[in-house]
């Protein structure tokens, strides 16, 4: 086949780095959008915050300013460096300064005499290991038991097989050792606090937290032979089973199920610092009710205070007004207005986002208005991301990053904007509702019923056809799951 040339014209439409960086922006909740420009003002030392109490000199009003002319003194000077003609700095023979040299890859030094306060903990690990010292133990059973320890995960359970740990120990310790060895270590970490730490499953888990409190009564140790020979009876809550084998009344079943309920499955969760992994919600944006009128009011650490650096611009300004111009020059103009140009970029950025969250919110709170009034979940109206997208002129990709990871906080309570979308079902009459307003009324009949009794899906559905959903037994099914609702057998207390 011959090779040949051809010209041919495309169209194609291709995202630019800013237009990249403005959706990633979007996606960004207001938690992580301080530090998102911290790191840009740390980039880029041509953008800086203003402080609250701060005034420019340059722009401050007095008796002679006209109305008006301070607008225009801060929009003229924020553009006059785009004025700069690069050429007057180029002598004939110089060669293009090279984008590499524009880059600015210095960094300023840490402070190494700055003290930053660091947070004091005790991890589980760390609490185990410190138990572990209080044993006597030989230099060889010493490694062993720190093998097991090490093993345990972050829920306090060792789930590795014990052959495996013994060819660890003889592989990279080279330690030879037994099953009988380790069974008999292994016995003494499980007498650690917190109680039931170094089980294998979740069965000796709560037979060793029963095991402590073997002096405390005939019903506990009424509850470790339940555990013991009857844990799968338990757990399927099949409780008919458990008291006829035991012979047991209905008063002392439910002790022996209070006194298992209140035992920890996850005995390794609580040791250490339990709150390393708590999660902070901070809205992104307030609905208040004025006298029956929605308020929208966006979190003002989604609005903070840029502006390009007044020392930037001055050498802008020097440089300019210099008689000599040469490529040394050149090469220091080029990179103050690249910096510039990127400041000002991240500044309407920063603005567009306000905007775009916004109108967005807005729009939902419009759609869903009954809603924000009552804080009622059955009137939430069916609603997708198409349905914001024509309200607001955005694309439906734009409106399902403003909606990701953003919360908005009401006199209701604090709701993720995702809560807010649903989709229709259909009643008898016709009527379209939201998926949500069907959760809720279910949610409802769950809590009503008789614990002793639960309700099946079948009687939830038939129940939900009588207030007129159309709906079937396998879509209650669902979601009850995603309602995180158990079937009816593990709902049923005596």
């Amino acid at each position: 086949m011959a090779l040949h040339q051809s010209l041919q014209q495309k169209l194609l439409q291709k995202l630019s780095p800013q237009q990249i960086q403005l959706m990633k922006l979007l996606q960004v909740p207001t938690a992580i959008l301080d530090e998102r420009i911290k790191e840009e003002i740390e980039e880029n030392p041509a953008l800086e915050q203003a402080d609250e109490d701060s005034h420019d000199d340059e722009f401050e009003k007095d008796e002679f300013t006209e109305p008006g002319e301070e607008e225009y003194k801060t929009e003229g000077t924020e553009d006059e460096y785009e004025n700069i003609d690069i050429s007057d700095y180029v002598h004939e023979g110089d060669d293009d300064v090279g984008d590499y040299k524009m880059r600015d890859e210095n960094y300023p030094e840490k402070d190494d005499n700055r003290v930053i306060p660091h947070k004091v903990e005790t991890s589980f690990m760390e609490i185990m290991l410190q138990q572990l010292g209080l044993l006597k133990l030989s230099e060889k059973q010493m490694k062993i038991a720190e093998q097991l320890v090490g093993s345990l995960d972050d829920d306090g359970y060792l789930r590795r097989e014990t052959s495996a740990i013994i060819d660890d120990l003889a592989f990279r310790q080279n330690v030879d050792t037994d099953e009988v060895e380790i069974e008999q270590l292994l016995l003494q970490i499980q007498q650690f606090d917190p109680p039931g730490v170094a089980a294998r499953n979740l069965q000796e888990c709560l037979l060793l937290q029963l095991q402590r409190k073997k002096d405390q009564g005939k019903i506990i140790e009424i509850s470790i032979k339940v555990l013991e020979k009857y844990f799968d009876e338990f757990t399927k809550k099949h409780y008919e089973k458990i008291q006829r084998a035991l012979t047991l009344t209905d008063e002392q079943l439910r002790e022996i199920i209070s006194q298992i309920v209140k035992l920890n499955p996850k005995p390794g969760g609580t040791a250490g610092d339990t709150g390393k992994n708590t999660n902070y919600v901070i809205p992104d944006f307030f609905i208040a009710n004025n006298a029956g009128k929605l308020e929208l009011s966006l979190n003002s650490k989604n609005a903070p205070d840029l502006r390009i650096s007044e020392g930037y611009r001055d050498m802008l300004k020097d440089y300019d007004k210099g008689t000599k111009k040469d490529k040394r020059q050149k090469e220091a103009v080029l990179f103050i207005k690249q910096k510039i140009d990127s400041a000002k970029w991240f500044i309407d950025a920063i603005k567009q986002r306000q905007n775009t969250l916004l109108n967005t919110m807005e729009a939902i709170m419009n759609y869903q208005h009954e809603f924000f009034l009552t804080g009622d979940e059955t009137e939430l109206r069916p609603m997708i991301l198409k349905d914001i997208a024509e309200r607001t002129n955005l694309d439906i990709s734009t409106v399902s990053r403003v909606a990701n990871s953003k919360f908005v906080q009401t006199e209701f309570g604090t709701y993720r904007l995702k809560f807010f979308f649903s989709e229709s079902l259909q009643t008898d009459s016709g009527e379209e509702v939201s998926t949500r307003e069907v959760k809720k009324i279910l949610t409802d009949l769950i809590g009503e019923e008789s614990k002793k009794h639960p309700y099946s899906d079948e009687k939830l559905t038939d129940m939900l056809q009588e207030k007129g959903y159309n709906i079937a037994r396998r879509t209650v099914a669902k979601y009850r799951e995603q309602l995180n609702i158990p079937v009816a057998r593990l709902r049923k207390i005596l």
